[in-house]
């Protein structure tokens, strides 16, 4: 039986307005590349992974400041050829600064508070689980997610990064819940999906751009609405 959803926070409920793939289009446009929103957000999803597997080589946002602009030059280097830009790594750290210097803010989606009224009404207990490299606090209060959460966690100061399930770990401990008492949805395979597995927490891919596949032993949303309906479907 279900007794706690714990949710991801970038791109499942929240995002940036502009979005990422539009900001990462005007800096391409300004360094003389021309590169459409589609392929920008498949490139996404494949950087997303390659993100993931490097920083748990080792921590990016503990890194030297010199030695963590390189891996950014990489790593944009490595998103714009998913999205088929060949570049130079001094083009690539150029065009990441440009994306870098676009003013954004935080959004919810649309569906969030209603759905998080309805899983409260249901007796559910809440979490948030960021890799975050600062505290939630602050994004939580400013989009009014506060009263609506048990806890909210960011990686930062738990120590841990998703996948590592430690940080999963310390969720569950939050919530007093056992893993299979509890569900974790995300947008990205590697720290989400494997992350909450690893735990024995019931693990949902959110795709809310509709782009990925659904990895085997998982469930698959394109919105939170979805995820009431796959909870009545949950033993």
């Amino acid at each position: 039986m279900v007794r706690a959803v714990f949710l991801d926070l970038y791109n499942t409920i929240c995002y940036f307005d502009p979005s990422r793939e539009e900001r990462q289009q005007l800096a391409c446009r300004a360094g003389g590349f021309e590169v459409s929103v589609t392929a920008l957000q498949r490139a996404y999803t494949r950087g997303e992974d390659y993100w993931t597997v490097e920083n748990a080589r080792r921590s990016i946002a503990r890194l030297p400041d010199a030695d963590r602009l390189a891996f950014y030059a990489q790593y944009e280097q490595y998103l714009l050829q998913q999205a088929g830009l060949e570049t130079s790594i001094e083009q690539a750290a150029e065009i990441y600064a440009g994306y870098l210097s676009y003013p954004r803010c935080l959004k919810l989606y649309d569906d969030v508070l209603p759905v998080l009224a309805q899983l409260r009404g249901r007796g559910l207990k809440i979490g948030l689980i960021s890799n975050n490299d600062r505290p939630v606090d602050a994004i939580c209060d400013e989009l009014c997610l506060t009263p609506h959460l048990d806890v909210a966690l960011s990686s930062i100061v738990v120590g841990y990064e998703k996948p590592d399930p430690r940080i999963f770990e310390v969720a569950l401990t939050h919530l007093g819940v056992r893993g299979p008492e509890a569900m974790h949805v995300g947008d990205q395979y590697h720290s989400d999906i494997v992350g909450a597995q690893a735990v024995g927490i019931t693990p949902v891919l959110i795709d809310r751009s509709g782009l990925q596949c659904c990895p085997p032993g998982c469930g698959r949303i394109e919105n939170l609405w979805q995820l009431l309906e796959l909870l009545c479907t949950s033993p």
